[in-house]
């Protein structure tokens, strides 16, 4: 396997010399022209996973292609592929992390070069045998990954949420827009859908109106709720051994032989192993590790509203700001906030500012058991609904009343298609692509709003937000949601503002 090393610049550039840049494309759809280095989309990557079960095994089917799997068996299961699709990337694997040894042999099956590692940290010790970064650890570590391959100069492809907290998601993002040359996406792969630019395109014709009020809602119920419901809607992973995961269990496990816990523990405080914790759909419940639904499926389903109304405020420096007046959220089966366990079931309402012609507007979040007013299951069980003064517009692309608009033509496609979600961060870091749609600088914005309804949640009130002064004002009981209090020593030094 051919191996080609591209040398990046690190050299900063202030967020001023950014923003022409890469604020211009957070978010829409752009047919810019790249900014381009000169690399040839023939040579290869050399990339490092950081975390490679999993989420990471997904990414590794999406960034190479292994005899006997092919472009076809590696997105088996996904949709049809779009026109506009670019060729399926086939980089090099150079470093495989995981702290899960299973994880890391499977790999190596795949890719059997590849130097291995337990500690993510230790990954940047050898920082010249790769080019990019893909990070698909639990929440808790992401902005630790992330925060170190750009500030070794390193392309970095993260999981959604960007970071564990508002805190760290900032502190990525204004990393990021210090290395503009650097290639950078958050894993919400929607984002780069047909459907996305469709839904914009149909909006534009001004066919229901200006829109006030969007509904979006996912019926994931995993986390703290009722006995009946966890029985109907979070089984097996919210149970052990049939009993209902509703605190932390007495009793301490031995750490399975394959498994390095207090690595993978991070800068989490220390806590005995408990099973209760693997894998995903059981960690993604626990405050100290993960937010839930809210900032999980929310950087997926939020981000249409998101991406397609122009909810983006000037921030006063020649760029562009996504952040809500007011939070409030609520959950009617846990309605005071678990010390340890996110809720299955919680609405959050989000209002935002009039910008331009986009009036001022309420986005409601819904997930698990709650859904928006006027609900059918013919909307589907994940979705949203514009709701405009002349008429509504689902997910989908139907326009309700269906009568009303039964003679409603498409739109001729007036928005350029993306190539792929992950084709857009290899061609950015190859120079031949305009910016990733969901760069640091797009995605930052949209997971600190999301990680706000669970800060109001918690918070057990209506917070008023100050996005300059990163707070709650009226809500100084906010502020250990915001930001992580103490990080465990060994890990308390790498995150630097």
């Amino acid at each position: 396997m051919k191996k080609t090393t591209h040398k990046t610049s690190s050299r900063p550039l202030t967020r001023r010399q950014f923003v022409g840049r890469t604020l211009v494309t957070a978010g829409l759809f752009t047919g810019a022209p790249a900014f381009l280095r000169g690399q040839n989309l023939n040579s290869k990557l050399n990339l490092a996973f950081i975390a490679c079960g999993g989420r990471g095994n997904k990414n590794l089917d999406e960034l190479t292609l292994v005899p006997g799997r092919g472009a076809a068996n590696a997105r088996k299961g996904a949709a049809p592929v779009d026109p506009a699709a670019g060729p399926h990337p086939d980089e090099n694997v150079t470093v495989l992390c995981d702290v899960n040894q299973l994880a890391i042999d499977a790999a190596l099956q795949r890719y059997p070069k590849a130097r291995t590692f337990t500690d993510l940290r230790r990954v940047f010790d050898r920082a010249n045998e790769f080019d990019a970064v893909v990070v698909s650890t639990a929440e808790h570590t992401h902005a630790f990954a992330t925060y170190l391959a750009l500030t070794h100069g390193k392309h970095v492809y993260c999981e959604k949420p960007l970071a564990y907290n508002i805190w760290e998601t900032r502190l990525v993002r204004e990393t990021a827009a210090k290395y503009p040359k650097l290639s950078t996406q958050m894993g919400n792969q929607g984002h780069a859908s047909p459907m996305r630019r469709t839904i914009k395109e149909i909006l534009d014709t001004g066919v229901i109106g200006p829109v006030r009020e969007v509904h979006v809602w996912a019926d994931r119920a995993w986390g703290l709720q009722d006995a009946a419901s966890a029985e109907k809607f979070d089984k097996p992973h919210g149970f052990y051994n049939g009993v209902q995961i509703v605190d932390r269990f007495a009793e301490s496990m031995p750490v399975p032989p394959n498994m390095n816990f207090d690595l993978w523990l991070g800068p989490a405080p220390v806590r005995p192993f408990h099973a209760t914790y693997f894998p995903g759909p059981r960690w993604y419940r626990w405050w100290e590790f993960a937010n839930g639904t809210m900032s999980d499926l929310g950087s997926h389903d939020n981000d249409v509203p998101f991406t397609v109304l122009d909810l983006w405020r000037p921030d006063g420096k020649g760029g562009r700001v996504l952040a809500p007046l007011t939070v409030e959220a609520v959950s009617p089966n846990v309605p005071v906030a678990h010390r340890e366990l996110a809720p299955a079931t919680m609405k959050a309402t989000f209002q935002f500012a009039a910008v331009g012609a986009q009036p001022a507007l309420k986005l409601v979040w819904h997930q698990g058991d709650s859904k928006p007013p006027g609900w059918i299951p013919a909307w589907g069980r994940r979705s949203c609904v514009f709701m405009g003064d002349k008429g509504m517009l689902l997910g989908d692309g139907k326009l309700l009343p269906e009568e009303k608009f039964k003679d409603f033509k498409l739109p001729a496609e007036t928005l350029p298609r993306s190539p792929g979600h992950w084709v857009e961060w290899v061609n950015y870091a190859k120079g031949q692509g305009p910016v990733p749609a969901s760069n640091f600088q797009y995605g930052g914005w949209t997971t600190e709003v999301n990680h706000l309804g669970n800060v109001a949640y918690r918070t057990g009130k209506k917070i008023e937000w100050d996005y300059k002064a990163m707070r709650a004002t009226n809500a100084p009981e906010a502020a250990p949601f915001i930001k992580r209090p103490m990080y465990r020593k060994g890990w308390d030094d790498i995150l630097k503002t």
